[in-house]
């Protein structure tokens, strides 16, 4: 009778009639409870499975057991325990579900409590190896709004709690605990309160394994926005809390206080992505306790990382200066702001901060950073820097640090140590907004802050670094920038003893006549012949919407052609435009920007992308990138953000060139194709804005 409960589950949506809820004595134990109004259940009765069909109900379990058990069905972690779809305002308390695949399943839902229920020893497997699975395990969550999970159990699980395009949640007092995947795992799902949970021990390990196979017990990835996270456990995983970034969509302005994330087997706090900020959180007694690589514009205040590394403790994958405290490292660490952390007995580092070391720096440093009242206390070094630019350092404390307090290992430049000593309250900046975060090539912008209250009987120095090498020390300042481009531009302000810092990120775009904006002669191809795209031109605002799913700002000029690929086939898909007749005699080069979104894990495969130019079927040129100009942007916003492509049309600057007619030149372009391949087939969403040829 499960697979009936598995048939009706699949069935459910909003329109669905709830029909007559048999009497609970007249069930037997392998039929599924059908709820269409209140419910009470019998705590003497083991049930099979409970389909919630209507809004506004309360079930109340007393204690009650949902239990899929083996007998029934041959495959263990069978079926759902508990379903829902399209249902709202439920209230499910005090029941015990096991032994499914998932234990309790809400979709497309608002108004849910749940609370004093154990979704515990559901689908778990401990053996499984790196990679992914669908989504199981205690609790799965899709498209649910406004709900909150109380005083609730979901141990033993390979998810214990699984949230999908879920926002505004409150989960309080839970214990989710003893995950062999992960504790919590948040998939785009945003402004989420998270607060007092247990949620250690996400873990899946062998004796002996070095790593943890990505096992964690809070794992935040694939534009999870706007979450906070208060004084949860989440001690003893493969890592603490892992903001993952796969496919190049990044998670930012997450809030983490007071959470401790100790004896992670790697990282008490790993993340990948931008815009966060860590208060008050430990991270001791892991292989690193933060590892922030591609972590711009991160703000670390109050935090503790202690024996970090330690030969009796973990001390996985270390790097050239050992492990650390709170690291950055193998990506990008722009506009970076530490102030009042403890980081001590580590094995590296307390502080460490690199730039790029393929490149010796020149693809990225570690830059624009403030370090300010941190106490560094018997580490390796105190503060290691290599490939850094622009470091300001204020009242930092160091104690008993092996081989030094300050050490330079290589390419750092523009360090100011501040000498005075603290007599009140750090500046605090506030950057006026220059109105926009896009702007015609040739136009003046006006970069300033306003005066910090608590500073402002002192005397304050100003330094601006514009971010195309010209530099400024007044508080206002107006620029015109002659290259189109990414700008990422900061700000550092001081008192003589301590500072802070601003930053805003820029697309500075070029002015082109834009030929291929009629979405009537978009199209899509593929080689299976089964994708299929809508083409849109929709008016968008420049000013950024912090609470957009789709980021800062969703076009250049106010209109961006949006192709979305739904279904995607896989393999290479091209977006085409034809029916055109431009004239390339004396045009050099094509330019274009791009946004990309592709929620595969890994998200792009081979060269992208691939630009193909048709004068008729006797004259096509393609250009391929060297690199896959997607998955390694040369901008780090970039990943999620909007990127610049300048393609010569006689080919070089990164792009090979090949033609039907090695040496033929087009003298017309009637058909353009952007081409893009991706691993996994998941819907693609391009946005193309500022296309033409100059």
């Amino acid at each position: 009778m499960l697979g009936t409960l598995l048939c009706v589950c699949g069935g459910l949506g909003t329109a669905a009639e709830p029909r007559a809820t048999p009497s609970i004595a007249a069930m037997t134990l392998e039929e599924p409870l059908v709820v269409g109004a209140d419910t009470v259940l019998d705590p003497a009765k083991v049930y099979s499975g409970l389909v919630i069909r209507a809004s506004g109900v309360t079930v109340d379990g007393r204690g009650a057991v949902i239990e899929h058990r083996p007998g029934v069905e041959s495959r263990a972690f069978a079926g759902v325990g508990i379903a829902a779809s399209g249902v709202s305002n439920v209230t499910l308390k005090n029941v015990r579900v096991r032994g499914f695949e998932i234990g309790l399943a809400v979709e497309r839902g608002a108004g849910w409590t749940v609370e004093d229920c154990d979704f515990s020893d559901n689908f778990t497997d401990p053996n499984f190896g790196w990679g992914e699975m669908p989504p199981r395990g205690g609790i799965v969550w899709t498209a649910v709004e406004r709900s909150s999970i109380r005083r609730t159990k979901s141990q033993r699980n390979w998810d214990a709690c699984n949230l999908i395009r879920c926002s505004d949640l409150v989960l309080e007092g839970n214990d989710f605990s003893h995950a062999s995947n992960t504790c919590l795992k948040l998939w785009t799902s945003s402004r989420n309160e998270i607060r007092k949970n247990d949620l250690s021990w996400g873990l899946r390990i062998q004796p002996g394994e070095t790593h943890a196979r990505d096992s964690t017990c809070v794992l935040i990835e694939s534009g999870s926005d706007d979450n906070r996270f208060f004084d949860n456990d989440c001690t003893h995983g493969g890592d603490g809390i892992f903001i993952r970034v796969l496919n190049g969509w990044t998670s930012r302005r997450n809030y983490f206080e007071g959470n401790d994330t100790s004896y992670a087997n790697n990282n008490g706090f790993e993340a990948w992505s931008p815009e966060n900020t860590y208060v008050r959180n430990k991270a001791n007694h892991c292989s690193y306790g933060f590892w922030l690589g591609a972590s711009d514009k991160t703000r670390l205040v109050g935090n503790e990382a202690g024996y970090n590394g330690s030969p009796d403790g973990f001390h996985n994958a270390p790097e050239s200066f050992g492990h650390g405290g709170i690291v950055f490292v193998n990506g990008p660490s722009s506009h970076t702001f530490l102030d009042g952390n403890w980081c001590h007995h580590n094995q590296g580092g307390g502080i460490v901060l690199r730039g790029d070391e393929a490149s010796r720096g020149q693809a990225w440093k570690a830059f624009h950073w403030v370090i300010q009242r941190n106490k560094l206390e018997a580490n390796r070094w105190g503060i290691y820097a290599r490939h850094a630019d622009w470091i300001t350092l204020g009242s930092n404390e160091f104690v008993d640090n092996r081989e030094g307090d300050f050490f330079d290992a290589g390419n750092v430049t523009n360090v100011l140590k501040l000498a005075g000593q603290p007599t009140g309250e750090a500046p605090k900046l506030q950057l006026y907004h220059p109105g926009s975060e896009a702007f015609a090539l040739g136009s003046t912008i006006v970069f300033g802050y306003a005066e910090p209250r608590a500073t402002a009987a002192r005397l304050l120095r100003t330094r601006w670094d514009l971010g195309d090498g010209t530099l400024s020390n007044e508080a206002a300042t107006r620029h015109r920038y002659t290259t189109a481009g990414p700008y990422s531009v900061g700000v550092t302000v001081d008192d003589g003893a301590l500072a802070d810092l601003g930053w805003r990120e820029l697309c500075v775009h070029d002015v082109v006549d834009e030929e291929f904006e009629d979405v009537q002669r978009w199209s899509v191809r593929d080689s299976l012949g089964n994708s299929q795209a809508t083409f849109t031109l929709p008016e968008s605002p420049l000013v950024p919407n912090p609470w957009d799913p789709l980021g800062r700002y969703e076009s250049l000029n106010g209109r961006a052609v949006h192709a979305r690929v739904d279904p995607y086939a896989g393999g290479r898909v091209e977006l085409v435009h034809s029916g055109v007749h431009v004239d390339v005699r004396w045009r050099k080069e094509l330019v274009f920007w791009l946004r990309v979104r592709n929620e595969n894990i890994p998200a792009w495969q081979d060269a992208n992308p691939i630009v193909t130019l048709k004068q008729d079927d006797a004259h096509v040129v393609r250009y391929v990138p060297e690199r896959d100009l997607l998955s390694q942007p040369s901008h780090s916003e970039g990943r999620d953000g909007w990127n610049r492509f300048v393609v010569p049309l006689a080919g070089g600057n990164g792009w090979k060139r090949e033609a039907s007619v090695p040496d033929g030149q087009l003298e017309t372009v009637t058909e353009l194709a952007l081409g893009f391949d991706s691993w996994g087939a998941p819907p693609l969403d391009v946005w193309i804005d500022l296309l033409g040829f100059r």
